[in-house]
């Protein structure tokens, strides 16, 4: 028993990951209007702003976080992670200035390692054959933390811009009592690594990865799926209220229907996926067609359609697992916690790059005087980076293939 609770301790620590972000999603366009006095495209502007201070300090601190879970283990740093989770919520939701919120997301990135830690977690207790459908029951798990947190972030909202805040971070005490109690460590002598301050850090991380071989190329395919998927978080909420007028519970349940596909996929789906296609070609499937939606998304001119099409996106989110099985498959046992916080300074860095990109190209095709009106511009570039995705894919197959 006590080991199936480790596992619904690190399933919903994913979960809790995905619905801190989807619960305050509906509400940031108001919340950053109302501490701002702008509109919704400066309040688009500030959104990106705060996601990428986040990730400044995900990129710069992912990999050490990873490697102290190597050396220390994974419980203390999840348990210290969730705990000062749970303050940055309390924190974000107290602010009654924008700077308040902007300190608070970059205290959070720096411990932002609840999600990289969990996966190395998954992989310690994982064969080699069996972690990219076990990354994908935690993309399951992140999914349906997609599915509950935009839905009680869209209902929550009635009660006032702050209440999701305060919901996330009761969320984050309660998960961390049960991992308390329950998560034991993985991290035994025989896959135990010194730390050693030259790896625990993107650049010498990065370096140490870049002699196995095709990781680099994983590593850019990793960044570039990223920048081009963030387009959701990043502009969903104000793509839908320009293009169609939907309101914060609109919002909410078309993320929410979103999750529930992706937790189906990545759950149930990518497994007949993988046994038919490998890992390498559900790579290829899910990047064709994320290309085919983004075009999709960005040409729709009806509301109920796009709604309707929303969690169909999800079909294409069997590229991060199997991606991942791919690349765990590439390192050592004692490296697990290094490459996981590698992977999360790659997103990281899409992170930091993505949202202001993609919020600027919305802001520039909505706002007063644009020179063409088209709420949907931020999709197509997000097309063209999923072409790239697949050309760096066939590239890295094609340097692998023997002979």
């Amino acid at each position: 028993m006590r080991p199936r609770l480790a596992v619904g301790f690190i399933l919903t620590t994913l979960a809790i990951d995905a619905m801190g972000i989807g619960l305050i999603l509906p509400v940031m366009p108001d919340l950053l209007r109302d501490l701002t006095g702008g509109s919704l495209a400066e309040a688009a502007l500030w959104g990106g702003l705060l996601t990428t201070a986040f990730a400044v300090m995900q990129f710069l601190f992912g990999p050490t976080l990873g490697a102290l879970s190597d050396r220390f283990g994974r419980r203390p740093v999840l348990l210290v992670s969730l705990l000062v989770m749970a303050a940055d919520y309390l924190v974000m939701a107290l602010a009654g200035t924008v700077w308040l919120l902007l300190a608070a997301r970059l205290v959070g990135g720096i411990t932002a390692a609840t999600h990289a830690t969990a996966t190395a977690w998954i992989a310690d207790i994982s064969r080699p054959e069996e972690k990219a459908a076990r990354f994908g029951l935690a993309g399951a798990a992140f999914g349906l933390g997609f599915v509950l947190g935009p839905l009680a972030g869209g209902l929550l909202s009635e009660f006032g811009t702050r209440a999701p805040f305060w919901a996330a971070a009761g969320l984050a005490l309660l998960n961390l009592g049960l991992g308390w109690a329950v998560l034991r460590e993985t991290v035994t002598g025989r896959i135990r690594r010194a730390f050693d301050w030259r790896r625990a850090n993107p650049f010498g991380a990065f370096r140490q990865m870049g002699r196995l071989p095709g990781v680099q190329r994983m590593l850019l395919l990793v960044f570039l799926y990223e920048f081009a998927f963030l387009v959701y978080p990043a502009t969903w909420a104000y793509f839908t209220a320009a293009r169609f007028g939907w309101e914060a519970r609109t919002i909410g349940l078309s993320l929410a229907a979103f999750g529930i596909a992706v937790a189906l996929v990545q759950g149930g789906l990518i497994r007949l996926v993988l046994r038919r296609l490998g890992e390498a070609g559900t790579v290829l499937w899910g990047i064709s067609f994320n290309a085919c939606a983004f075009l999709f998304l960005a040409l729709v001119g009806n509301g109920t359609v796009a709604f309707v099409f929303t969690p169909l996106t999800a079909l294409g989110a069997v590229v991060t697992p199997a991606l991942m099985g791919l690349m765990s498959r590439r390192v050592p046992d004692d490296a697990q916690g290094e490459l996981q916080g590698l992977v999360a300074s790659a997103r990281a860095v899409a992170t930091i790059l993505s949202p202001p990109v993609m919020t600027g190209v919305f802001a520039a095709f909505t706002a007063p005087g644009a020179p063409v009106h088209l709420p949907g511009a931020a999709f197509l570039l997000s097309m063209a980076l999923m072409v790239a995705c697949g050309l760096v894919h066939v590239a890295h197959l094609r340097a692998a293939r023997p002979g």
